[in-house]
């Protein structure tokens, strides 16, 4: 089952040094009595690299500082961006993981920001648009929905995962009808229209 702690931490690394990046991020085990699964995944265009944990709860979040001081020392050399942290709560799960991470070979983050008085009525109409398109899609393994707690870009965040082809699962979100989805909730829910919508893709590297 999905964790219901979510932290995402993303960096950039300087040009040339994603590998390294992500080879000593790797090795920088953290305290499993907060973090009970953790997933490291750079970007397909290499210019990024990120950092999935499942923590027990929202509040383990607070035992981090010792290890974020370490990963700021042993990254920072290689590091053209300060380290962005976001803390979500998981919501629901149109396609669950048995495990508290994806195990999936790729993910997909996509985030929209929505109205706090359109709240629910973005849920009802997700559930019969955006989650009808994944439930039935082969090509979508894994879909959870999640909140933002405690971000500089608040709202929902979806995480994807999938591992066929990335052309085949990119198809799922370009055709048509979803095509058509994206249009109505720029004009319904998402804050700034269809720009209040991002989505990102990422290839595991390691898992602890």
């Amino acid at each position: 089952m999905s964790t219901k702690a979510l932290l995402i931490t993303e960096v950039t690394p300087r040009a040339g040094s994603t590998k390294q990046v992500v080879d000593a991020w790797a090795a920088l085990m953290p305290p499993k009595s907060s973090v009970t699964q953790r997933a490291i995944y750079q970007s397909l265009d290499g210019e990024v690299a990120l950092e999935l944990c499942a923590l027990n709860t929202l509040a383990d979040a607070t035992t981090l500082e010792s290890w974020w001081a370490l990963a700021r020392e042993k990254l920072s050399p290689n590091l053209a961006s300060d380290f962005r942290r976001q803390l979500l709560t998981f919501v629901e799960a149109p396609k669950d993981t048995s495990d508290a991470l994806p195990a999936t070979a790729y993910l997909q983050l996509r985030h929209v920001e929505v109205p706090p008085d359109r709240y629910a009525d973005y849920r009802a109409w997700r559930e019969r648009t955006i989650f009808d398109v994944v439930r039935t899609a082969t090509e979508v393994e894994v879909f959870l929905a999640y909140h933002t707690v405690l971000s500089t870009e608040p709202g929902v965040m979806f995480v994807s995962g999938f591992s066929g082809p990335v052309e085949d699962y990119t198809a799922v979100f370009s055709s048509p009808r979803y095509q058509q989805i994206v249009r109505e909730a720029g004009d319904q829910f998402i804050t700034g229209g269809d720009r209040g919508l991002y989505t990102r893709l990422y290839q595991r590297i390691a898992v602890a």
